[in-house]
């Protein structure tokens, strides 16, 4: 281990204790189940807009998005517009009316809970399947931050791809297993904070290595003017298909579980405020980091050209090795984990209270006590992170490809239906019902249309002319999830007076608190 790798070591383990405090803490503060899952609904405004965005943005923040701008220039940039448009309006639209309304609905302490609670589902179909594809989302989503810690441990310590793989897991499971979802805000707010550090840090000092910004856009018109044109070399259907990354936040379990545990509605503007502005800037850093390697690599890289398409995603890892004091790359490094700690633990808690609250109480111990209830829970996140190891064991995944996927799934599947179910008092439970299907399933079949319409007799060279097929799928999964939901409804019979009464309590109270 050379002196980088010593410092960056001990600045690990310090890391490690301060994350494990957190867990410690938080474990003697989770009484049931509900704290264990959502903290007791007793978040701050900040705590919850960090740990929102904490837990949104994962490794694909400091490897994907960097190494997306690295491979392809500015017209990546479209992905970060997209994204800053639907975590706006998510937070405008939906996070009051979803924290009114899960404690209206008996209280409801899970995505599965709410569905079942708002629509007096009684056959538990809703629960069943929003928490079906809660586990087999997630698990790809967990698999996808897997990758990226494992990319950091290997670049940063020579590891095997395996070895940094399960240590990274190791660490990851270790504090979401003891502290439940307060240690996991408490520490996004602290690794919110270290990401956004180190996003600010790392493009300034690059920018100055460099000799400034005109010698920067300098060195990368130089390699090719392409890369600074947002235009260049995307159609209409790609550009599309980048904003409507957008639409995912509607459907993310893990960040609107942080609007159900803010402690009051008067906490969100704040929230939304933090919360925004920690993201804005985040995305600039990461679209920097990406545009600095493109003119610092093709200078000071192997053979004076820009690194090898294999090693896009490493960009910000090699930026803290190369131009950081040891000490400073320790700290940059440990960010990088905390982007990547920051978004699996909340999936794997939301995963394990499927199992805990949507599967083992309903189906196998209805009388199950909180302490039970909290260790199925515990038990679960070991389980759910075992599988996604498996996952992501080939050496080759993509960070963004397996996010991309689990964010068109949560999205199509889930969005269109909570929206709905927010604000449209003639939603019915079929409605919901058919929509989650009809999202989930759009999704998987869209992703592996190539090879579906192979099976029909279609060339690969006839698909790739067909432009629409280029779409991002979760733009036919939540035209259709929608579309599907409402058609359902309407043809079906209209909502119980108890469901209708419930809706029109819940919009008075919301249009009172504006």
């Amino acid at each position: 281990m050379g002196t980088i790798s010593t410092a960056t070591f001990i600045t690990f383990i310090f890391y490690m204790i301060v994350l494990l405090a957190f867990g410690l803490y938080a474990y003697f503060k989770t009484k049931d189940l509900s704290d264990y899952v959502l903290g007791g609904r007793k978040l701050g405004g900040g705590t919850a807009a960090l740990s929102a965005g904490a837990s949104d943005m994962s490794s694909w923040l400091l490897l994907g998005l960097p190494g997306a701008i690295y491979l392809g220039g500015m017209n990546e940039i479209w992905l970060a517009v997209g994204l800053a448009i639907g975590a706006y309006l998510n937070w405008q639209f939906l996070a009051k009316r979803l924290r009114l309304y899960t404690e209206k609905a008996n209280d409801s302490i899970t995505l599965p809970d709410f569905f079942e609670n708002r629509f007096r589902d009684d056959s538990k179909a809703l629960r069943v399947i929003s928490a079906i594809i809660i586990l087999v989302f997630f698990t790809f989503y967990s698999s996808s931050g897997l990758v990226g810690g494992a990319l950091l441990f290997q670049s940063s310590f020579g590891m095997s791809y395996t070895q940094a793989l399960w240590i990274g897991a190791l660490v990851i499971v270790s504090y979401t297993f003891i502290g439940g979802f307060l240690a996991v805000s408490w520490s996004d707010l602290f690794q919110g904070t270290l990401m956004f550090l180190a996003l600010v840090i790392v493009p300034v000092v690059a920018i100055t290595e460099i000799g400034g910004w005109n010698e920067t856009v300098q060195a990368i018109g130089s390699l090719d003017t392409a890369y600074l044109d947002a235009f260049q070399g995307v159609g209409f259907i790609a550009i599309i298909s980048l904003l409507a990354w957008g639409l995912g936040y509607f459907g993310q379990p893990h960040i609107i579980t942080r609007f159900m545990a803010v402690k009051s509605t008067k906490e969100i503007p704040k929230a939304q405020a933090i919360g925004m502005t920690w993201m804005i800037l985040s995305l600039f850093g990461a679209v920097f980091t990406g545009l600095t390697g493109l003119a610092y690599f093709s200078e000071f890289g192997p053979a004076g050209q820009p690194l090898p398409e294999n090693q896009h995603e490493t960009v910000f890892i090699l930026f803290t090795q190369l131009l950081m004091n040891e000490w400073v790359a320790g700290f940059l490094i440990a960010a990088i984990l905390s982007a990547i700690m920051s978004t699996i633990d909340s999936q794997l808690l939301v995963s394990s209270s499927a199992l805990a609250e949507d599967f083992y109480k309903p189906f196998i111990r209805k009388n199950a006590s909180q302490k039970e209830l909290m260790w199925v829970g515990r038990i679960g996140v070991l389980l759910i992170a075992v599988i996604a190891v498996l996952l992501a064991y080939n050496p080759d995944s993509s960070v963004l490809e397996l996010v991309s996927y689990a964010w068109a799934g949560f999205g199509s599947a889930f969005g269109p239906v909570l929206l709905l179910a927010l604000f449209w008092k003639g939603m019915t439970r079929n409605g919901a019902l058919t929509g989650m299907i009809v999202g989930g399933l759009t999704v998987i079949i869209w992703a592996e249309l190539e090879v579906i319409l192979g099976w029909f007799g279609m060339t690969e060279a006839t698909f790739a002319s067909i432009s629409i097929f280029g779409l991002y799928e979760i733009i036919p999964g939540f035209i259709l999830a929608g579309l599907s939901a409402i058609l359902v409804s309407l043809l079906g019979k209209e909502p119980s007076q108890e469901i209708q009464e419930e809706y029109d309590a819940v919009k008075k109270l919301s249009d009172e608190l504006r």
